[in-house]
């Protein structure tokens, strides 16, 4: 059952998103999270999409935005699994860089950037609250590479007295942004976040678009069963069960498969 707009959690991409573009929020979350000063932000982008090539896959960032430094954040909510998560910060990191500079520009125009995913599980089972990765070398590992890229995995699950209590109540609020929580939290970042989350929660214009997106999920997801029903009746029609398999598993061959036998 699709839950209404008053009943989503922070962790959903369309509140996390309609909640950080503004600039306030974004900026305070920010440097909360990074623990660093962000004198201002810059032009937040709402779930920015990223097509450079016409063959290769998109990406579509739930928080875009720059400081007045230049300094690119990529703020992203993660449910479920772990699963690709890891090379998917890669692949963010490489589209980041080749949207951010031009054709002909040397690479010292590349700039600082964080990728950082908020996780509603342990992405790497060691009951941290955050993770912090940068380049350094492995016979040198105090040694930084200073490519200025840094990768964060935040964790709502964590158990280590790894952060301030500040952190721990935001971290919580992601899947309890309630206003019985939001009352008896004592910091006052959630609480400055939640008067945010209720102006988006009883926006006719928010909902509206809300149930706008729901109803195209809905549809791409009625189109590509449609679309999966009729490979496989071909496969099997075909006796090619072990190309079904592997379709099954292997979004890029699927897609190849639809395009060979101009399933649309």
């Amino acid at each position: 059952m699709e839950k209404r707009i008053e009943y989503l959690n922070l962790e959903d991409d369309f509140l996390f998103s309609r909640v950080m573009s503004d600039e306030e929020i974004c900026r305070i979350v920010l440097e909360k999270l990074l623990n660093i000063s962000i004198k201002k932000i810059v032009l937040p982008e709402q779930q920015k999409t990223i097509e450079l090539l016409l063959d290769s896959k998109g990406v579509r960032l739930d928080i875009y935005v720059n400081d007045d430094a230049g300094t690119i954040y990529n703020c992203e909510m993660q449910r479920g699994k772990r699963g690709q998560l890891p090379k998917r910060s890669r692949y963010y990191q490489g589209n980041i860089d080749l949207d951010a500079i031009s054709k002909g520009e040397p690479y010292t125009s590349l700039r600082r950037s964080y990728i950082i995913f908020i996780c509603t599980f342990d992405p790497f089972t060691e009951g941290r609250h955050i993770y912090t990765f940068q380049n350094t070398c492995l016979e040198s590992p105090g040694l930084l590479l200073g490519d200025e890229t840094t990768k964060l995995f935040l964790n709502t699950k964590g158990t280590i007295d790894d952060i301030d209590e500040e952190m721990k109540e935001f971290l919580t609020y992601i899947e309890n942004t309630t206003d019985v929580f939001a009352q008896q939290a004592k910091s006052s970042l959630v609480k400055k976040i939640h008067q945010r989350v209720l102006k988006v929660k009883q926006s006719k214009e928010m909902e509206a678009e809300y149930m706008t997106l729901l109803q195209r999920d809905r549809e791409n997801i009625e189109q590509g069963e449609r679309k999966m029903a009729a490979l496989t009746e071909l496969l099997l029609d075909q006796k090619r069960t072990d190309d079904l398999k592997r379709a099954v598993r292997d979004t890029t061959y699927r897609e190849q498969l639809y395009k060979q036998f101009n399933i649309l």
